[in-house]
């Protein structure tokens, strides 16, 4: 009896290191993928780092089906086409509802697709409105919104700090920027400076351009942060890897 015993335990371990031995592997080519698909952007990023989720893997390799697909995507950056490049620390992304043959794993030779596939990561202001392209212009977060200040010379004769909230959207795959409540700080109230001021106002509506990004990963929720802008990204049918990818 103790000798079936010790034979089902081994069998059992046997079995465990050859579903993490194949989980490996096959993250290791979608891995290799992934780095396919930034450089094919025109993007950069640390090596991707890949976990299969869900267990067994076997079971998973089996069935064609795997329950999520997490890839992290260290030191991203990519640029925008008008000479800014966006950086997030990382590029976190999920895939879930994966379907995939056998071979697509083994050795790459099939299509790996997610039904769908969501992304987060976090940009500093500072990138943000250098993409405005309006200078001295500063973003920063305050109480779960977006301030922003400036400089704006009145007249060429006086130069006047401008401070107000920054509201942000998404606008057809962009960052839309407007502000408002906007004031002039330590200037007394009249009708000249406060025409100068709500006719830059209505200048400071920009719409910030989002890169390319793997997996048509579009741009769908934006989050103010004290470390930067969280942004969550979506898509949908998507090639993760193979000849759609």
């Amino acid at each position: 009896m103790i000798v079936v015993l010790t034979l089902l335990v081994l069998l059992f371990l046997g079995v465990v290191v050859i579903d993490r031995i194949g989980s490996s592997y096959a993250e290791g080519v979608l891995a290799e993928k992934v780095s396919q698909q930034v450089a094919d952007q025109g993007a950069t990023s640390g090596t991707p780092e890949v976990e299969i989720a869900g267990v067994p893997f076997l079971t998973q390799v089996l069935a064609g089906k795997y329950q999520e697909i997490r890839i992290s995507l260290p030191d991203f950056s990519a640029p925008t086409g008008t000479d800014v490049t966006v950086r997030m620390d990382s590029l976190d992304i999920r895939a879930t509802d994966v379907s995939a043959p056998l071979s697509a794993l083994r050795d790459g030779t099939g299509d790996v697709r997610a039904e769908t596939v969501t992304g987060t990561g976090t940009i500093d202001y500072d990138v943000i409105a250098e993409a405005t392209g309006q200078p001295g212009l500063t973003l920063a977060e305050k109480d779960g919104r977006v301030v922003g200040t400036a400089e704006l010379k009145i007249s060429g004769l006086q130069t006047v700090e401008l401070a107000g909230t920054a509201d942000l959207s998404v606008a057809k795959g962009r960052v839309q920027v407007r502000f408002s409540d906007v004031t002039a700080k330590d200037v007394a109230p009249n009708p000249f400076v406060q025409g100068q001021i709500d006719s830059y106002v209505k200048r400071m509506t920009f719409t910030v351009d989002v890169p390319d990004l793997p997996m048509n990963l579009q741009v769908q929720e934006l989050t103010p942060l004290p470390g930067g802008l969280r942004v969550t990204f979506g898509a949908s049918d998507v090639a993760l890897a193979g000849a759609g990818a």
